[in-house]
């Protein structure tokens, strides 16, 4: 009876995954692993399978507000995608327990950066968001656009690693390290997902990882809610929704680490 929840939860998760531009496997896999019981790595398989609805879902709908920065996107993706892909192989060597408790002290870290260091990321008027106003002015500054590309490829490994899209790190390292506004941030990440989470998903295939029924059933959701999350991005202020799902985090992160320890 449960698993018919699971578009419903999938609605909820793309909504807020759409509008703060992460792939939405931090409520995936926890929920995957502590209500439906599945073991990490095929939580972590699943999730990338879902992530790639919302990903697909959430361009579709920046593609018309015109906030996507395709040519870096491209470039990010050189390092993404095969660090995606050495992030899902890695699901094979590491232990059950310690991927858990990685991804547990993982959620701790996101739940933080959502909850202290919000302001860092959507200071209006501030240097972060208005260093480079289009892609075009970022292309002119070679280093801070090589030094993004290059760490990109982290961003793929928890990606593959972590079952979580790559978001939760592309998003700071294009605003913090590439001077990109948050909410083209935000747009582009969700492009540069599609290729990152579609070569994480290649190699848990090939694992086993993945349970495409469930994958499915929340990409039922997930696909609507991307739509209304990229929808309301730029009307509602994420300020205090981020902080409160932050606070879930760590409820979820502690209920992780409990678990696997």
């Amino acid at each position: 009876m449960i698993e018919y929840l699971l578009p419903m939860f999938g609605f909820l998760i793309g909504t807020i995954a759409s509008m703060i531009g992460i792939g939405g496997g931090v409520f995936i896999v926890p929920l995957l692993t502590l209500l439906y019981w599945f073991d990490p790595s095929q939580a972590v398989g699943t999730s990338l399978t879902s992530i790639i609805f919302t990903s697909i879902a959430s361009t579709l709908n920046y593609f018309t507000q015109k906030r996507i920065y395709y040519k870096t996107s491209i470039l990010l993706a050189i390092t993404t995608v095969p660090g995606a892909y050495l992030g899902a192989y890695l699901t094979s060597i590491i232990e059950e327990k310690q991927l858990g408790l990685i991804f547990g002290f993982f959620l701790i870290f996101v739940a933080l950066r959502m909850i202290v260091n919000f302001n860092i990321f959507t200071k209006s008027g501030g240097k972060e968001n208005q260093i480079f106003k289009s892609e075009a002015e970022l292309f002119g500054y070679r280093m801070k656009l090589l030094s993004g590309i290059a760490l990109g490829f982290f961003g793929g490994l928890v990606s593959g690693l972590l079952g979580i899209g790559g978001g939760s790190l592309l998003v700071p390292i294009m605003t913090l390290v590439m001077g990109i506004p948050i909410h083209f941030a935000v747009a582009t990440s969700m492009f540069t997902m599609i290729f990152t989470s579609t070569s994480g998903v290649i190699k848990h295939y090939t694992l086993g990882n993945i349970y495409f029924d469930y994958a499915l059933a929340l990409a039922l959701g997930t696909v609507f809610g991307a739509q209304l999350g990229a929808y309301y991005s730029k009307k509602i202020s994420s300020k205090n929704l981020r902080r409160i799902f932050g606070i879930v985090l760590v409820i979820v992160s502690v209920r992780m680490i409990l678990k696997f320890l």
